[in-house]
């Protein structure tokens, strides 16, 4: 009589031992996949929202006008206030002007503000804040002041047209600095080297009011996403070859 024989309970606790291996191998392979791709697009969305900023930045500058009655860009070491063209400015239309500004904030100053950046981390935010559109000069003697007090974080939430005006926090950065190119060199731009008061009249004073470059230095956040420092220069278009 033939007898079949089947596995052992010692073989059977082996075979279970080697596929709980086995899953868990399958377990830590999967899960370090889904860490991989869950990094790489973090850092895709930081690029994306980097670059959005940067566009935002350079469109700005590239709109810059000079009013005659505010300096077109003026910097105080904590606030980057300008003066420019509206986006739907055509040859035909215009809706009037903005008063833009640039500033680094912190804690309180961001409250119930938009935020488009994830550097949680990172000591502060880089933030653009933006007038209504403009049309009278007293409007944008007040624009201008408001965006001071905005920089400054002591904006009440309602001032003259504050309902008109908007702020986003769009990077995550710990430090920045501004340098202008007048001249032949970079130099602060509280700085009087390289500033002086340019000959040639009203019309050279108005043309010498926007520097020839504007160097920006960002430190970024030191969050998830992207970290280390970030330099643009920007030139203004309207710079004549030679100078």
């Amino acid at each position: 009589m033939k007898h079949e024989r089947g596995f052992t309970l010692v073989e059977l606790l082996v075979a279970i031992v080697v596929m709980s291996m086995l899953a868990l191998l399958s377990w830590r392979s999967l899960d370090g996949m889904t860490r991989t791709q869950k990094i790489t697009q973090q850092r895709a969305d930081d690029l994306l929202r980097m670059q959005a900023a940067m566009g935002q930045w350079a469109a700005d500058l590239d709109a810059l006008i000079d009013t005659g009655e505010v300096n077109a860009l003026d910097f105080n070491g904590q606030v980057l206030r300008m003066t420019r063209r509206d986006s739907g400015e055509t040859g035909l239309d215009s809706r009037g002007i903005r008063v833009v500004a640039w500033a680094r904030l912190t804690g309180v100053a961001l409250a119930g503000l938009p935020q488009i950046s994830s550097s949680i981390n990172a000591s502060g935010q880089w933030v653009r804040w933006q007038s209504g559109p403009l049309l009278r000069r007293d409007e944008l003697a007040r624009a201008w002041q408001r965006a001071g007090e905005w920089g400054r974080g002591t904006l009440p939430s309602q001032a003259g047209n504050a309902s008109a005006d908007s702020a986003i926090a769009l990077l995550g950065i710990d430090n920045w600095q501004l340098f202008y190119h007048r001249g032949e060199t970079w130099g602060n731009p509280q700085s009087s080297t390289g500033n002086e008061e340019p000959v040639g009249g009203p019309e050279g004073a108005r043309t010498g009011s926007v520097p020839n470059g504007v160097r920006l230095e960002l430190v970024l956040g030191t969050g998830e996403g992207l970290s280390g420092s970030l330099v643009r220069d920007w030139v203004r278009p309207t710079l004549e070859a030679g100078r």
